[in-house]
Parts: structure tokens; sequence; C-alpha cells
């Protein structure tokens, strides 16, 4: 029996995760540390790298429209995923969790994110498969997060009504204090859960939510779960890096909210209109690219004239 291109290409995909998450969980943070801004820069380096190795493979097997719309599933996973690094810093000032405990909290979140996307990709392809209809359905969905998203200015989530951690304290009291890089721990014979996992379980229930948006945004950009999936991972496996990359500097990028919710309507507009009119997926690129390095020049430009 032979072996399809395909095949191997999810196998170099799965493979090349494993080898991150043993290097990531097994060596680079078997020790709690504090992740140095130089340290995410390389961390953040190698994702990009091997997302644009992971595109050059996509190319040679799938052809050209395929290895865009991997791009820009993944560019747009990216710049959507800014609002969960402003989450992170507000769930982890809440619970008091100092950097050096960030990276172990974020890395089993990024964990729960992976099995989490794959359900909610599979579902929403399921949903379009099934049903025409659904295209406008996801494309009005888009339109209203970006619309909302422009015009929602700077509020900001509270991670005490968070309705996940509300179910967790039915079940278990979580400690005040932490009890080292613990996730449980037993007072009195009692198991209680500590604010480390109280913060991963908030983190697990924002990305649910932000799921919601991202995934449809994806299948925007493409139907095939195997473009959408990769694409979606190593966007988000990168994430962790990138929030200590950024987290010092993240509010300077005043206008990249902007950028996101524009590229939000025009996915959205997009899937609308598929019947219609048809936006290749160059072009498509093109827009998302464009309109994302456009919100960052004109942010760094705001920024130095106010300096």
């Amino acid at each position: 029996m032979s072996v399809t291109p395909i095949t191997w290409l999810w196998a170099g995909f799965v493979a090349v995760m494993g080898v991150m998450m043993v290097l990531d969980l097994g060596i680079f943070n078997k020790k709690a540390h504090v992740m140095s801004v130089r340290e995410a820069g390389v961390m953040v380096g190698i994702w990009w790298a091997l997302a644009a190795a992971f595109a050059l493979a996509v190319y040679f097997v799938y052809g050209h429209d395929k290895a865009f719309q991997f791009v820009s599933a993944y560019i747009l996973e990216q710049s959507l995923s800014v609002d969960n690094l402003f989450v992170f810093i507000l769930v982890f000032t809440f619970f008091g969790i100092g950097p050096e405990e960030q990276p172990r909290v974020l890395h089993w979140g990024i964990l729960g994110a992976i099995a989490m996307r794959f359900i909610f990709i599979f579902a929403g392809l399921s949903l379009l498969e099934a049903s025409h209809m659904m295209f406008y359905v996801f494309g009005a969905i888009l339109v209203f997060t970006g619309a909302k998203m422009l015009f929602s200015g700077d509020e900001q989530m509270d991670p005490a009504k968070n309705p996940a951690l509300k179910l967790l304290h039915k079940f278990l009291p979580v400690t005040q204090g932490l009890h080292g890089h613990k996730f449980f721990t037993r007072i009195d014979g009692v198991l209680h859960a500590t604010p480390l996992f109280a913060a991963l379980v908030v983190i697990e229930g924002t990305d649910l939510i932000f799921a919601v948006d991202s995934i449809p945004a994806a299948l925007g950009v493409s139907s095939d779960l195997f473009v959408v999936y990769t694409s979606n991972i190593f966007a988000v496996m990168g994430l962790r890096s990138m929030y200590f990359l950024l987290a010092g500097s993240m509010s300077e990028f005043k206008y990249l909210k902007t950028g996101v919710s524009a590229v939000l309507v025009f996915v959205g507009v997009k899937m609308i209109a598929k019947d219609w009119y048809h936006v290749s997926t160059g072009h498509s690129l093109l827009v998302i690219g464009g309109v994302l390095v456009l919100s960052i020049v004109a942010s760094i430009a705001a920024r130095k004239k106010h300096a």
C-alpha cells in the first residue's frame, strides 16, 4: 500500500508538534523560570520558521492555492490571538501568578486549546458540508464580531465572572495562595485547587469563547480540514512565546484591534458573497496581510508622534 503525500504531511506535522512539546516541557521548561524577552524572541522566530517551512511543504504537495490558504489562516489566527494575550495578563494579575510560573500554566493551556480547536474545526466543517446556509451564518457571525470589536472600546474581561471559574468553585475549593508549582494540594485531607489551576481553567474557558470567532474566520479562508487545523495549531503553539515577547508593549499597538476587526468583516463578507463574487486566495492573503501591516505601521507611527 503506497503512502500519499498528504499522509506524509500529516505525519510530519504530528512529529514536529510532538518533538516541540517534549522539548518545551521536558527540557526548556523542566524547571520553573522566568522566560526572558530574548528567549521568547528566539522561540517566536523558531515557530515562524517552522510555519514557513510547513507552508513550503504544503506548496509542493498541494500547490500554491492551498499554501496561500495556510499562510492566510496562520496570519489571521496570529492576529486574533492578540486578544488572548491581553486576557493572559488580566488572569495572571488577578490570581497573583508571577512570571516564573506563567510558562507552565500557558503550556498546559495551549495543549488544551489544541484538543478544543480540533473539535471546533471538525464541527464547523461538518456544518458547512451539511448545509450551504452555514456559510451565511458564519459570515454574519464574523461581520457582527468585527463590528462589535471595532465599537466596543477598551472594556476588559473580569476573571472573577468567568463561567469556567464559577463551575470550578462548585466542585473544588481554591486556595488563597500558591503552593509551589502544584495545580492541586490537600489541606486537612481535603483536595483543593490552587490559583495555578484556577488560572488554567479561566484561560481554557476564554479560549473556548475565542474559538467561536477564530474558527469561522479560518473556515472563511479555507474549507480544508488539514489546512485549517495545522495553521491554527502552528499559531496557537507559538502563542506562549509571543506573550512573553510582547507582554510589556501590547498596549502600544493601538490600531491593531481596528485592523483585526476590519479583517473579520472582510472574511465575513467574503463568505456571505461567495456565491456571487469570488475572491481568490492570493487576493485574500494580500488584503489580510496588508490591513494588519498597515495597522501595525500606523500604531508605531502614532507612538513615535506622541513620544
